[in-house]
């Protein structure tokens, strides 16, 4: 597959669900005095040193060329104990069995770098490194923002919606790979076909497109 999308194209698009995740860890640790979080891609690490300094364990995950990256945040931090790092590529996910199940897992635009057969099968994999009542917090490239201006899939029907972004946008955002771009209603559909049970959709400000769903 091609290198997952790693970087946030539109500005502060997941400051928001960054807060929910947060504020469930937080529930999490007051009631029973321990949470573990697994957090895909770990990009700058910001999320997960927050978690770990919330009293979470966490598993960032990333590419393997990341690693040196990743660690020399979390040694700066003075985290090491509390965040592992493990390498992932999709489809295929990290493993950290000593981690799971995990309370929340955090998967953030990577699934737009797959198409949506394939992403459905990921967030049910996914779904099975939760603990039953643990949350995943998802978001995706929104189809009704900037990125959609010259996407040639952007009347394609979601199962098959699957283009490179329009050269001039590939270019701004470095995405130069095929994606798929989501609405909220198709968010929604990816987890509720995952096996999912949705709580949360909404659509950011800058068109990114945000989900929170649970294990049952």
């Amino acid at each position: 597959m091609e290198e997952p999308i790693i970087a946030n194209p539109l500005p502060f698009g997941d400051e928001e669900l960054e807060r929910y995740v947060l504020e469930e860890c937080v529930k999490r640790q007051r009631l029973d005095h321990r949470s573990s979080a697994l957090v895909m891609p770990a990009g700058q690490c910001e999320l997960a040193i927050q978690l770990a300094r919330l009293g979470a364990s966490v598993t960032a995950a990333d590419l393997a060329e990341h690693r040196q990256q990743v660690e020399g945040r979390v040694l700066a931090a003075g985290l090491r104990e509390q965040i592992t790092f493990v390498p992932y590529r999709l489809p295929e996910l990290p493993d950290n069995p000593d981690c799971e199940p995990y309370d929340i897992v955090v998967l953030r635009r990577s699934l737009c770098a797959l198409p949506y057969d394939l992403a459905r099968q990921v967030v049910r994999s996914v779904l099975q490194k939760l603990r039953i009542g643990g949350k995943l917090y998802v978001s995706v490239l929104g189809l009704h923002s900037e990125l959609s201006h010259g996407y040639a899939a952007a009347e394609a029907p979601l199962e098959t919606r699957y283009a490179p972004l329009g050269p001039a946008l590939a270019k701004k955002y470095a995405i130069p790979g095929p994606v798929c771009l989501y609405t909220e209603r198709n968010l929604f559909m990816l987890l509720l076909e995952a096996g999912a049970s949705v709580l949360r959709t909404q659509t950011s400000t800058y068109g990114n497109v945000k989900g929170i769903a649970v294990r049952v």
